[in-house]
């Protein structure tokens, strides 16, 4: 509270000077007046993060409708405005109706010492809780309007319009989804596309990557921390979850954790509410969910891998992704898109692709998906000194044939290329049954697992 700007307004002197003796102790600045009209000019050259207003101020005046006028006015100056009612005993039955109106609380005269700072302490810390809340919701509309020019969320084949629908339809609900597919294949912007279409566009999106975060590190992440919770934690912390309230929760890589994480993670979707670490208090929240995983459907039923009952919880709604291999009808779109971009990132002329180079990058399978086709994009661009961009201006060599051995194609011998599209082959001829893959291989049904995990198929 060191920073903190509290105002004053009350028609009694020595309530003025009481006031101002008791909280500049705790409060860095402390403005008071006796004048209400004085208010719009104070708050026009300063931010106060608390406001004390007396409720009557004309001679002989106790219905309080004063106070509630210029409370009124207070919160046009300020929607986020910390404002509490001081009042006499006889006032208190209308002040409590004035919460109702916009008041965060009320102190009676003659207050309490410790009941005034508690009461100017909590308002100041809710103010600057709306503050930073109305912050975080212009940023995200800011990037929400940012999204909707630049997604990577491009194309009409086949495969692509079913995620189109799929989006469309689910959007407008509250229904929880769960993206499948595989790495770079655009999970991430099929979960703020339904985001953007949804009832809660104008709230904040908040993005978890789970495979980043440490088990050490997983609850307070998530659920926040109190202050001396642990060694690091110096202060009090909200959650991810609690950042999110009132928008969309995306939990990317949901697939990769560990089962005892697993249970955590389906309490608190379950109880809606979040305990922070160190707290005693359960804190409720409201989002919308969505997941997104690369590991296949048929490895997420198996109950040695994922919880059944946290699957059931997060899958309402299915969307599966198309691999880029899968939908090279949309790829001159996508270059189109990729190329608009990045010329004007780099302020260069935006340039075709010609021809051959057009028919070698079809040619191309594409492991990295989206992501390995936006960013060879962004290499050709940057490399490109003719008037289209040519296969040498890309970073890789998409017209390497693929070498054939025992009747599966192979970009190269690289063992753990290989290794890859052995398991995947064997996955999809058994439709994902592993224990039928592993046995095909030769393997164990846990080096399956690690094999699957590792690749992320």
């Amino acid at each position: 509270m060191e920073n903190a700007r509290i105002l004053v307004v009350d028609d009694d002197p020595d309530i003025l000077v009481a006031a101002k003796l008791l909280l500049r102790r705790h409060f860095a600045t402390i403005d008071t007046t006796t004048m209400p009209q004085q208010i719009p000019k104070l708050f026009e050259s300063h931010r106060y993060d608390a406001v004390l207003l007396d409720m009557n101020f004309a001679l002989g005046q106790r219905s309080g409708e004063e106070g509630l006028e210029w409370l009124a006015n207070i919160l046009q100056l300020d929607p986020h405005a910390s404002v509490i009612l001081i009042t006499g005993y006889s006032d208190v039955e209308t002040a409590v109706g004035a919460i109702k109106t916009g008041a965060c609380d009320f102190v009676a005269k003659p207050w309490q010492n410790e009941r005034l700072i508690a009461t100017v302490s909590s308002a100041v810390e809710l103010h600057r809780s709306k503050s930073e809340a109305a912050t975080v919701k212009s940023r995200n509309r800011e990037l929400v309007a940012s999204t909707e020019k630049s997604a990577d969320l491009v194309g009409s084949s086949a495969p692509m319009q079913r995620v189109f629908q799929m989006i469309t339809r689910a959007a407008p609900t509250d229904a929880n989804v769960l993206i499948l597919g595989e790495n770079g294949t655009g999970k991430e912007v099929v979960a703020r596309e339904i985001h953007r279409q949804s009832s809660r566009s104008g709230e904040v999106f908040v993005s978890i990557d789970l495979g980043s975060i440490s088990e050490s590190l997983f609850e307070s992440e998530l659920f926040g921390h109190k202050k001396g919770a642990f060694t690091d934690a110096k202060e009090n912390r909200i959650g991810r979850i609690q950042a999110a309230n009132g928008g969309t929760l995306f939990l990317d890589e949901i697939g990769n954790l560990p089962l005892h994480l697993q249970t955590k993670l389906l309490t608190v979707i379950e109880q809606r509410e979040v305990r922070p670490v160190g707290g005693n208090k359960a804190v409720p929240f409201d989002v919308r969910l969505v997941c997104a995983t690369n590991v296949p459907l048929s490895s997420l039923t198996n109950e040695d891998v994922f919880r059944q009952d946290l699957l059931y919880r997060i899958n309402t709604v299915e969307i599966k992704v198309p691999a880029l291999k899968g939908r090279l009808d949309d790829l001159p779109a996508l270059l189109e898109h990729f190329i608009g971009i990045n010329a004007r990132k780099y302020n260069v002329a935006r340039k075709r692709v010609s021809a051959g180079a057009l028919a070698r990058l079809q040619a191309y399978g594409w492991p990295g998906n989206i992501r390995e086709l936006r960013h060879a994009v962004e290499r050709a661009t940057i490399m490109s000194v003719g008037e289209a961009l040519e296969i040498e201006d890309f970073s890789f060599a998409p017209g390497k044939p693929e070498q054939a051995v025992g009747g599966l194609a192979f970009e190269s011998f690289n063992l753990e290329n290989v290794e890859r599209k052995i398991v995947e082959t064997v996955l999809e001829k058994h439709a994902g049954n592993i224990s039928h893959a592993a046995k095909e291989l030769g393997i164990t049904r846990t080096s399956l697992y690690r094999r699957i995990e590792k690749h992320g198929l």
